[in-house]
């Protein structure tokens, strides 16, 4: 399967997991709690998406681009002060809920276990055919 076919795939997990949540946690918990799901969702898909956008501009048919090892490493860093930085300011503003922050950050990860989940069912049921 290609790379582009899984990010379309897991860009569009990305968003349903977050409006699930979202949804639940705006009929079930209240405004606080929304908040901070919804923060947390938005962080963590920006997040991986501009990882995503830092690995694909390293890395070319060709190979590694000259000094991608140093600039995938200190972009790296960078995110995660900025990420610290956000999450911080979040948290002791008390503008959000900080368990609501960390269902909302775990969007990606379920998206990428449903999709792993997924794809073995698939091929486990077209073994068994």
């Amino acid at each position: 399967m290609e790379w582009q076919r899984f990010h379309s795939i897991l860009r569009m997990l990305n968003w349903l997991v977050l409006l699930c949540f979202s949804l639940a946690s705006y009929f079930s918990m209240g405004p606080f709690w929304t908040t901070g799901v919804l923060m947390g969702g938005l962080i963590a898909i920006v997040n991986f998406t501009v990882l995503q956008h830092t690995v694909r501009s390293a890395f070319s048919p060709e190979g590694i681009h000259q000094g991608a090892r140093f600039s995938i490493v200190g972009k790296y860093y960078l995110r995660l002060l900025a990420l610290g930085v956000i999450l911080y300011v979040l948290i002791a503003k008390e503008w959000i809920d900080p368990l609501g922050l960390a269902v909302g950050l775990s969007t990606v990860v379920l998206s990428i276990v449903g999709l792993g989940i997924g794809l073995a069912l698939r091929i486990r049921t077209k073994e068994a055919i």
